[in-house]
C-alpha cells in the first residue's frame, strides 16, 4: 500500500499551502467527531494505523489519492478534510487564499476554491497537472457523488471506471463518482482543469 507524503510547495506561490500540522488536527477532529478509533479509520479508508497516527500528530502529510482515501473513511470530501467550516451568505476567496495540496510524487496540485460549506452538496476545485503526470487513482466515492470537469488548458486523459477519455481545452465530462478515477497529461504542456464535486448536500 502506497503511502508517501506531500511537501508544503505551491506552485507560483499563489495560494496556501496546507500544514501537516493543520491537516493532522483536522483528521484527529474529524474521526472523533464520527466517533471512530484509528484502527476503525484504517480498515474504513484502507489505510495503516501507523500512517494515520503519524499523519494526526502531523509529522506526515499524505498524497492526495491517500488523503482522499482518508476522506471518504471519514465520510466527508476532501475539501472539508483541509478546510475549516465558513460561514456566511458572502464568502470571499482571493487567489492567495486558496487551500493546496500538492503531490511530491507526481506534482498533482489540488487547490480548492470553493468554501467548506456544511450542507451545500457542491464544491468547486482547480487541479494542475505537470507534463507526463498523472492524479493517481481516486477511490470511490459514495453512490450519489457526481463529477463534472471542464479543461481550462492543456489535454487532459480521464479514465473513469476503466473508461478513457481524452479531453482537450474546453471541453467537459460529467460521470458518477462512485468508481475508481484517475487523470493523466495526456499533452505536451501543463494541463489544468477545473472540476465540480456534487455531494448531494452530504
Amino acid at each position: 500500500m502506497q503511502e508517501e507524503t506531500t511537501s508544503g510547495a505551491v506552485s507560483g506561490g499563489a495560494a496556501e499551502a496546507v500544514s501537516s500540522e493543520r491537516l493532522g488536527g483536522r483528521v484527529k477532529a474529524l474521526r472523533r467527531e464520527a466517533g471512530l478509533t484509528l484502527d476503525g479509520l484504517a480498515e474504513r479508508a484502507g489505510v495503516s494505523r501507523a500512517m494515520l497516527s503519524k499523519l494526526e500528530r502531523g509529522e506526515k502529510n499524505p498524497t492526495l489519492v491517500v488523503a482522499a482515501r482518508v476522506a471518504e473513511g471519514l465520510g466527508v470530501t476532501l475539501t472539508r478534510l483541509i478546510e475549516t467550516e465558513e460561514r456566511g451568505a458572502v464568502v470571499v476567496i482571493p487567489r492567495g487564499g486558496r487551500r493546496v495540496m500538492r503531490d511530491p510524487q507526481t506534482g498533482f496540485e489540488r487547490q480548492a476554491i470553493s468554501p467548506s460549506t456544511a450542507g451545500s452538496g457542491v464544491e468547486l476545485v482547480y487541479n494542475v497537472i505537470p507534463v507526463g503526470s498523472t492524479s493517481g487513482e481516486f477511490p470511490p466515492h459514495r453512490k450519489g457523488v457526481e463529477e463534472h470537469v471542464v479543461v481550462e488548458r492543456g489535454r487532459l486523459r480521464a479514465v473513469l471506471g476503466g473508461e478513457e477519455h481524452v479531453l482537450e481545452a474546453g471541453d467537459a465530462v460529467y460521470f458518477e463518482a462512485d468508481v475508481p478515477h484517475r487523470f493523466d497529461n495526456a499533452g505536451e504542456g501543463e494541463c489544468g482543469y477545473y472540476l465540480v464535486i456534487h455531494t448531494g448536500g452530504a
